[in-house]
């Protein structure tokens, strides 16, 4: 008895129509693109959502001056299974009769004293995908269809990028408890994905349908500002550091005291935009693609002046926070002038509201007063700017739990055979985007051939 339950239970979660849609979904979700170790548990009522369980875990790369693959895998598969060990006591608490067994949709968890905890058991697994490095991937991926199989639940394994443009949906269903109002922003929508492996600007049509607008050609602005970081800050302040983050410690060096150090005025006209930046210390910098129109993004240019500038054997404190306020503005402008490029267009700007800035670069707080302060003066000033809260800016597992959820209710599942991406185009004409690749399963579709 017990094994046909299980049987049909299993069949049930894999071809049930998602006309169909449960009013309560829950799910584990796993994160491990890169040197994050990220498990969350999100439950979604109607259109609100409750965070169960998020915790990351980064691996320690301060003497590679960078990511190091073997040690990203190291620590994903040192700290996952304690990771997921720790989150199913966050599970919904589930009530049984003493003289009934437990049925397939409770977990029995136990607990420090002996005794059993019983847990709702989620209705399906979330992890990421791609892309990202492969090995660290796989070691998410891995775990994920191990728990999947063990469970007896449906697998769905989600795209990076897709997940952190849907991060401002999730922080919306976040709100108010019981507040049951429809996902935003809207689409469509504009999204700038700046990380330190990404520089996208992308068309957000649909769910499943992005067209990128414009992106890195080299280096990404992430990785821009971080090689830029280890040049320019002072070698004590970061010796004095703990944990080594050199976007945020190169922005709180550029300006100690916030917004009240920014004096920054936002370029009305593209030739102003594009004039070099003169420090008076004998050094200037050059805005990148000053002479084109492109729609890309390149910082190679500016990373090698930058790196040329900061190798003097002399430069006070107050010359290098110049120049890593110099540094910022550039590359910041740089994003925008490209944004502005494709709202010039004035049918696309009346159909689209609403720009998400996401990625871990979204946490400076620099970059989103540049980017308003272009938009006002280019007369965007209607383009709404939604960025996540800093926490959810950077890798993190909630975001690949939300973008889980709006994949399984549009009746997404993947097979458990899939492979990690280690590219994964979202843009439609590239490959197919994000459903091009293999292993999808649409239960929409099998149930009308059934």
């Amino acid at each position: 008895m017990k094994l046909w339950q299980s049987v049909t239970r299993a069949l049930r979660a894999t071809t049930a129509p998602a006309t169909t849609q449960r009013r309560q979904l829950l799910t584990l979700a796993i994160e491990s693109s890169c040197d994050d170790t990220c498990v969350a548990i999100l439950e979604k009522k109607g259109q609100s959502a409750k965070l169960h369980f998020h915790k990351k875990i980064t691996s320690d790369n301060r003497q590679f001056g960078g990511i190091h693959p073997s040690v990203a895998v190291a620590s994903h598969t040192a700290c996952l299974a304690n990771l997921v060990q720790e989150s199913l006591g966050s599970l919904p608490a589930a009530t049984r009769p003493e003289h009934l067994p437990p049925s397939p949709d409770v977990l029995s968890i136990p607990v420090t004293d002996g005794g059993v905890s019983y847990r709702v058991r989620p209705d399906f697994v979330t992890v990421t995908r791609g892309p990202g490095m492969t090995p660290s991937l796989s070691t998410g991926l891995n775990t994920a269809k191990g728990l999947s199989v063990a469970w007896q639940i449906p697998f769905l394994g989600v795209n990076h990028m897709q997940a952190h443009a849907l991060t401002p949906r999730l922080v919306r269903a976040l709100g108010p408890e019981g507040v049951d109002v429809p996902p935003e922003p809207a689409f469509p929508f504009l999204t700038l994905l700046v990380s330190g492996g990404h520089t996208l600007l992308v068309h957000s049509l649909s769910l499943c349908d992005h067209q990128i607008l414009a992106q890195a050609s080299n280096i990404a602005i992430g990785d821009l500002i971080d090689k830029c970081a280890r040049a320019i800050l002072p070698p004590d302040l970061v010796a004095a550091q703990e944990n080594v983050m050199y976007g945020p410690l190169l922005e709180s060096f550029a300006f100690p005291n916030g917004e009240m150090d920014y004096a920054y005025t936002a370029p009305k006209r593209r030739r102003d935009e594009i004039e070099p930046f003169e420090s008076g210390h004998g050094w200037s910098l050059d805005p990148p693609l000053a002479g084109s129109r492109a729609m890309e993004y390149n910082f190679s240019s500016l990373n090698g002046a930058v790196m040329r500038i900061a190798g003097r054997e002399t430069m006070e404190v107050s010359e290098r926070q110049l120049l890593a306020r110099a540094t910022m503005k550039l590359a910041f402008e740089h994003l925008a002038s490209r944004l502005c490029f494709f709202l010039s267009n004035n049918d696309v700007t009346q159909a689209v509201k609403t720009l998400v800035v996401s990625g871990g670069v979204a946490s400076n707080r620099f970059l989103m007063h540049v980017l308003r302060s272009i938009l006002v003066a280019r007369g965007f000033g209607e383009i709404d700017i939604i960025a996540p809260p800093p926490a959810l800016c950077t890798d993190n597992a909630a975001m690949i739990a939300w973008t889980g959820m709006e994949m399984f209710e549009a009746g997404y599942r993947t097979d458990l055979s899939v492979l990690a991406k280690r590219k994964w185009p979202i843009d439609t004409s590239q490959e197919g985007g994000i459903l091009g690749t293999d292993g999808w399963i649409n239960i929409n579709e099998r149930a009308q051939t059934m």
